[in-house]
């Protein structure tokens, strides 16, 4: 691994990889050659790991029986080797089509060359024979090519299309090269060489483009990259193949797991590449969850067990090149508007079909509420609200109780009336004061002596009172305790717990995070599930700074001046939950998604005044927190929590779900990791 250095990409588990184009020169090795080392020069220079080039880029793709001709067959292997002698000193992993001659045929090749040798060569496993496609004519299967070398350059080196090649000293980076028909196919040779380990799975593409089949190879890349948990990468030829009869695009793609990370302009008029960092931690994780994948390598071990790798040293920079891919600020919250609007569509109807199966499963009970005017309560009542409009049932049977406390603001209490009042649910107001004075006396609490002492003693008699009420309203009247906590608090442990808001008898915001609740209730103003004023209260509380409310004399009791920013700790959540990430590389990520406020996107209709930028030593300082009280503290928390339906993608916390873990670990491991980088005071 190159010198370690906390702003380099390497470091952090990714590889920089290009899909490139240019303006092909018909029947011109010597000239193409050329063409791809200023490509490649430029690749270097960028900090590319791998730089992949079109079908037959050497000679051209469309030039039929020329590829028959020893002329030109004579050049493509000169220019082979000026590829060769060129890349000498430069940095990227070169994959180069050519069409070489092996026995008595010629073969539509990709040639993989690096720091002045080839390190193998990939005949193409299915040149196609219908309607615009005649390869046959001129090209042999590859197909059955397996455990074979081919002369190249004077040079005896591995032919097959069972080559791996693997970067020594970046770990994770395993190519494996197709030749474009070969990926249109139903079990593409891309996908045996997955399971036999490769990542990074690149197409050297010739397609010609018809109206559709642009869509058609984003939805083959894509569908690859995702059941073989791999990057793919496609490169597609340009300008300067022959038009007779068809036309070129020059499509390059970058797929990750499902997920576009680039791609360039079609129809170019010179060289262009598409960049992005593939994150090699991110593939590598997935397979590991992913059991079934290596149940899959076991049924097919007999093809995929022979596959031979092919070593080499990438050497790559320790500088910092940035970080090219898009960060998402919030990682539960994508900032494209169409996007954002079907994840709420589909995380609310989850938590109202979830509540409705449970009322219908256990005989039909009231719905025993406590509402705060926050957020989290208040997501929570619409979501009872609806379950109730679909399974026929008059809101009345929401016995919703706002339970005022020694420093319940006026502002928050009039917004849980006028909720409660515009639903039409039951409502009532039962304030705990008396009972908690009475509670700190007996206790012999200091503040029951006048003494202002606020400790967690003084916070969670109310918690706990409020929850203690709301439990014996529920066997009073013939219902159950809806829970209101969701899963940021659960992840930091941020809540009271047994007879406090860590309980209930089903919670329907165990799966939301803090940084969704807010865009769920927007979306449902927006979509117009209720009355407009029912609208105007819920917008009159999204502009409600979060907070429990619980400590008298203070202007506003901030949760996040205390627990440290939401934004930050669910960026850390997702990354820690859905892929098991290092803090040192979430510190990376961090920094890169939220160290300037005009860079990147921002979810749609998020308030300017709350767009706020993060430095490093901040980031480090709530990556510190979340390790403590996530890995060593919240533990058992999580582990006595109620049923609750998983919303997100990026997991939910419940042990008979995502996430089964000791209550009595320690932070130590994460801790360590973050001190791995003597991280400096200020950006790279």
């Amino acid at each position: 691994m190159p010198q370690s250095n906390f702003w380099s990409i390497y470091q952090h588990g990714f590889a920089r990889i290009a899909a490139c184009t240019g303006h092909t020169v018909i029947a011109d090795p010597r000239a193409n050659a050329e063409a791809v080392l200023r490509q490649a020069r430029e690749c270097a220079q960028d900090g590319v790991a791998v730089a992949v080039f079109p079908e037959l880029g050497l000679c051209g793709y469309s030039i039929e029986d020329l590829l028959l001709q020893d002329a030109l067959l004579d050049e493509v292997e000169q220019a082979v080797r000026t590829v060769v002698e060129g890349s000498a000193d430069l940095l990227p992993v070169l994959v180069v089509g050519a069409p070489l001659r092996h026995r008595n045929r010629v073969y539509n090749c990709a040639v993989l060359v690096h720091r002045g040798r080839v390190l193998g060569v990939v005949p193409k496993s299915y040149p196609p024979n219908y309607r615009e496609f005649y390869e046959r004519r001129q090209i042999a299967a590859g197909d059955d090519e397996r455990g074979g070398t081919i002369r190249v350059g004077g040079e005896t080196v591995p032919f097959g299309v069972d080559l791996l090649f693997e970067a020594a000293d970046v770990p994770g980076l395993v190519l494996h090269a197709e030749v474009c028909e070969d990926m249109w196919i139903p079990v593409p040779p891309s996908a045996e060489a997955a399971l036999a380990g490769a990542t990074v799975l690149v197409n050297l593409s010739g397609s010609p483009i018809t109206v559709g089949r642009a869509e058609d190879r984003k939805l083959l890349c894509r569908s690859a990259s995702s059941r073989c948990l791999a990057a793919y990468v496609y490169s597609a030829a340009g300008l300067g193949e022959s038009t007779t009869d068809l036309s070129w695009d020059g499509q390059t793609l970058i797929y990750e797991n499902g997920a576009l990370l680039a791609e360039s302009d079609r129809f170019p008029m010179g060289d262009q590449y598409a960049v992005a960092d593939v994150d090699l931690d991110l593939l590598r994780q997935e397979r590991t969850r992913m059991g079934t994948f290596d149940d899959n390598r076991r049924t097919h071990a007999a093809r995929t067990g022979d596959f031979r790798t092919v070593s080499f040293e990438l050497d790559p920079p320790a500088s910092d090149l940035g970080l090219r891919r898009r960060l998402e600020r919030f990682p539960f919250v994508p900032a494209d508007p169409d996007r954002l609007a079907l994840d709420c569509y589909e995380a609310y109807n989850i938590q109202v079909a979830g509540l409705q199966q449970r009322l219908a499963a256990i005989g039909g009970p009231k719905v025993v509420i406590g509402v705060s005017g926050g957020l989290d309560s208040t997501h929570a009542l619409i979501v009872a609200a609806q379950a109730m409009d679909r399974a026929g049932r008059p809101r009345t049977d929401i016995l919703a109780f706002t339970l005022p406390g020694f420093a319940t603001s006026d502002h928050t209490k009039d917004n849980a009336h006028k909720l409660m009042r515009s639903l039409g649910v039951t409502a009532a107001e039962l304030d705990i004061t008396p009972t908690a004075r009475l509670m700190l006396k007996e206790m012999d609490h200091p503040f029951a002596s006048g003494e202002p002492v606020y400790d967690v003693t003084f916070e969670n008699v109310q918690a706990g009172l409020r929850t203690d009420y709301l439990f014996r309203l529920a066997n009073q009247r013939g219902g159950i305790v809806l829970g209101t906590g969701d899963l940021s608090e659960l992840a930091l442990g941020w809540s009271t717990y047994g007879v406090g808001d860590q309980m209930s008898h089903y919670n329907v915001n165990s799966g939301v995070p803090k940084t969704l609740m807010q865009h769920l209730i927007r979306w449902v103003i927006g979509s117009g599930q209720f009355d407009e004023e029912t609208g105007k209260t819920l917008a009159a509380i999204l502009d409600t700074e979060i907070s429990p409310e619980l400590v008298p004399g203070e202007e506003m009791q901030s949760t996040e001046s205390k627990i440290g920013p939401y934004a930050l700790h669910d960026f850390t959540l997702f990354h820690v939950l859905r892929y098991g990430f290092r803090p040192s590389k979430i510190a990376f990520l961090a920094w890169h998604a939220w160290h300037d406020t005009e860079a990147g996107a921002w979810p749609p209709n998020f308030p300017e005044a709350k767009r706020v930028a993060y430095d490093l030593p901040q980031i480090r300082h709530w990556l510190d927190v979340f390790c403590r009280r996530f890995f060593a503290f919240a533990q058992f928390k999580r582990s006595a929590m109620p049923n609750g339906p998983k919303v997100s993608a990026g997991g939910s916390l419940s042990p008979r779900g995502d996430w089964r873990a000791p209550s009595d670990s320690t932070a130590r491991a994460w801790l360590r990791d973050l001190a791995r980088f003597d991280l400096p005071e200020t950006e790279g």
